[in-house]
């Protein structure tokens, strides 16, 4: 403990708000693995599995757009904290007899899960703004990068915990496991973090949580169709169709899924690099960074991927191969996408309220989620696996387009 508070200020606060990141998101994806396997396995359909994420999703949106304004009277540190304490709670919530986990009663506590995630999201990712100089934009991108990436490689190992806690200690021990481990992150989290953290020199009026910035609101759209694209078929058709289809079982489908969202976040954290290499407008030792223009470039390649990953399944040619090498091809690329996007919203956000920009951004990735959420379900019940990836790519063009207005400079 001494070595940490020897270190400088602002690097101890980025060290543990990334902490208190990376655990959260370990029991978020643990506890979305643990549900979508149950429930699967109590006879319920694509559709009403994808239903139990509604309010997850609603009350995401809603969270970022009420968090970033919170975040910015009330200092980012406490949004965190609110935010792990909720899931605390959401978790428990979850633990109680198998009788009593209706439709209803689920979708209540993962109304809490949502609301806890994208608070403690919104306030990590808006965190780095205030922690790096605002002329350093090439260290912002790195760190960035660096915080996304990690984020969801541990997302990924929270898949891989949730199937394999359910297969050894089922769903309920599972719960209260995780709900016990982020319990005590929690108390770290009220002694050591920062109160001032991300607080607004002026108190923003409520009016405010809504974006007046130009760039954020073109990247906020362009985001919420980059984000449906992807939670359309891997949600919940996806890993059904690796049960069902396939044959699998949970442990080997949390393994599977948990690989794939690891590589996707080492992507992320390479992000830079890869950019750099394979454009000219990507961040260099120089200091220069990414812009809109690699932001649309990058997507129109994704969209050509998926594309091509609709026409072989519809064809139903080399099925399984095409599904987990094209996994990997897509995730690869989407990894790209989201860190450029996720720097970008950092870069063009406003310094004093970083939080409300962040917020509205991150509101909008909600309603992706929201909306590729429920199609998952309802069109992988409907139409089949094939239809799910048709959809994606359909979104990728949408997010192509809108990407031709983002602002060449990444400083507005």
């Amino acid at each position: 403990m001494k070595w940490f508070l020897k270190l400088d200020k602002s690097l101890r606060q980025y060290l543990l708000v990334t902490f208190n990141y990376w655990n959260f998101t370990i029991t978020d994806g643990a506890l979305r693995m643990l549900v979508v396997l149950y429930f699967y396995q109590l006879g319920y359909s694509p559709l009403n599995i994808a239903l139990l994420f509604l309010f997850y999703e609603i009350f995401g949106v809603v969270t970022n757009l009420v968090g970033g304004w919170l975040g910015a009277r009330i200092g980012l540190n406490r949004t965190m904290n609110i935010g792990l304490g909720m899931q605390v709670f959401a978790l428990l919530l979850l633990t109680v007899p198998s009788e009593w986990l209706t439709i209803p009663w689920v979708m209540m506590a993962q109304a809490f899960s949502g609301i806890a995630k994208d608070l403690n999201k919104m306030s990590a990712k808006s965190s780095i703004k205030t922690l790096i100089p605002n002329n350093q934009q090439s260290k912002l991108y790195h760190w960035v990068a660096v915080l996304t990436g990690s984020k969801n490689a541990l997302k990924g190992a929270g898949f891989f915990i949730g199937g394999l806690l359910s297969t050894l200690v089922g769903f309920q021990v599972a719960l209260m496991i995780m709900a016990g481990v982020l319990a005590m992150v929690f108390v770290m989290s009220l002694l050591f973090l920062e109160g001032d953290l991300g607080k607004a020199k002026t108190k923003p009026k409520f009016s405010q949580m809504f974006s007046k910035s130009g760039p954020v609101n073109i990247l906020s759209a362009a985001r919420l169709f980059l984000f449906a694209s992807r939670d359309v078929w891997f949600v919940v058709a996806l890993p059904i169709y690796l049960a069902s289809i396939f044959g699998w079982s949970h442990s080997v489908v949390g393994a599977f899924l948990a690989s794939w969202v690891i590589a996707y976040g080492i992507v992320q954290g390479f992000a830079p690099k890869i950019t750099a290499y394979f454009s000219k407008n990507g961040a260099t030792e120089n200091g220069t960074a990414p812009n809109g223009k690699s932001a649309m470039l990058w997507c129109s390649l994704l969209a050509v991927v998926t594309g091509i990953l609709a026409l072989a399944i519809h064809l139903e040619w080399q099925v399984q191969w095409i599904i987990t090498i094209g996994l990997l091809i897509f995730g690869a690329i989407f990894a790209i996408n989201s860190s450029l996007h996720s720097y970008l919203i950092i870069s063009y956000a406003k310094q004093d309220g970083v939080s409300l920009d962040v917020g509205f951004y991150y509101m909008a990735n909600a309603m992706g989620r929201l909306v590729g959420t429920v199609l998952s379900g309802w069109i992988y019940q409907a139409y089949g696996f094939a239809a799910c990836l048709w959809i994606a790519f359909a979104f990728l063009l949408i997010t192509s387009v809108i990407s031709l207005k983002l602002p060449e400079s990444s400083k507005v």
